[in-house]
C-alpha cells in the first residue's frame, strides 16, 4: 500500500508539473505561432493591396474577384520608367529639372543634334519608358499570381474572401473602396483552442475583425492593415 500510495503521489505531483508547464507555454506557443502565420499573411494582404491600387489606377474601379486582378497580373502592361545617371548640384542650381533634361534629349532624338546635350552635360542621363507585364512591374518576374488569393500557411487550403464597394466621402464625393480580409478561424484553428476563443473574444469586446484585413467596404481607411 505504502508503495502504491507513493507511486500515485509521483504522478500526481508529475501531472501537476505538467499542467503549470502547459498553462504557462501553452499561451506563449500560441502567440509565437500566431505572429509566424500572421507576418505571412500580412505580406500577402499587402501584395493584394498593391495589386489592387495598380488596377484601380488602370481601370477606375478595383477588382471584384481574383480572377480578374490575377487577369490584369498576367496579362496588362504597366509603365515602367528606366533611369540613368542623376542631375548634379551644379545643374540644379543652374535651373535643370529632370522633366527639363527630358525635354532636351527627346529634341535632340528628334533632331539628331547632340549640341544642347553635351552643353548641359547629359551625355549620361536617360529617361525612358517601357511596357512591362503588371506582374513583373509591381512583383517581380518569378513572382507566383497564382498563389494571390491563397493564404500562405502550410496545411491550409483557404482563400481569402474579397469584396469591394462605392462609399460616400464627407466632403459629397464617392469613393471606390475594397476589403480582402481572412478570419481567425480560417488559419488558426489547428491551434489551442482555449487560446483561439479567448482571442476571438478580445477582439470582440473591442469590437474589431476577428482577423487579418486591408480596407474596408464599411468605411474610407485608405485600404489600412487592420495591423497597420
Amino acid at each position: 500500500m505504502k508503495i502504491t500510495l507513493k507511486v500515485l503521489l509521483v504522478v500526481a505531483a508529475l501531472l501537476l508539473v505538467y499542467m503549470c508547464y502547459r498553462s504557462v507555454m501553452g499561451p506563449i506557443e500560441f502567440d509565437i505561432e500566431q505572429k509566424a502565420r500572421e507576418t505571412a499573411i500580412q505580406h500577402r494582404l499587402i501584395d493584394i493591396r498593391k495589386a489592387q491600387i495598380e488596377y484601380k489606377n488602370r481601370h477606375g474601379v478595383h477588382a471584384a474577384n481574383f480572377d480578374e486582378l490575377g487577369k490584369f497580373l498576367k496579362e496588362e502592361k504597366l509603365p515602367f520608367v528606366v533611369k540613368e545617371g542623376v542631375l548634379s548640384d551644379e545643374q540644379l542650381e543652374s535651373g535643370l529639372t529632370e522633366k527639363k533634361a527630358v525635354a532636351i534629349i527627346e529634341r535632340a532624338r528628334k533632331t539628331g543634334k547632340n549640341d544642347e546635350v553635351i552643353k548641359n552635360g547629359l551625355e549620361n542621363f536617360r529617361r525612358d519608358t517601357m511596357w512591362v507585364l503588371a506582374k513583373d512591374t509591381l512583383f517581380g518576374a518569378n513572382y507566383n499570381v497564382d498563389s494571390l488569393a491563397f493564404i500562405p500557411v502550410a496545411g491550409v487550403n483557404t482563400r481569402f474572401e474579397m469584396d469591394t464597394a462605392t462609399l460616400p466621402s464627407s466632403s459629397g464625393y464617392t469613393v471606390k473602396v475594397f476589403e480582402c480580409r481572412v478570419p481567425y478561424d480560417s488559419y488558426l484553428s489547428d491551434l489551442n483552442s482555449q487560446q483561439l476563443a479567448n482571442l476571438k473574444d478580445k477582439m470582440r469586446k473591442m469590437k474589431r475583425y476577428e482577423g487579418l484585413k486591408v480596407g474596408s467596404v464599411k468605411e474610407i481607411n485608405n485600404n489600412a492593415g487592420n495591423w497597420e
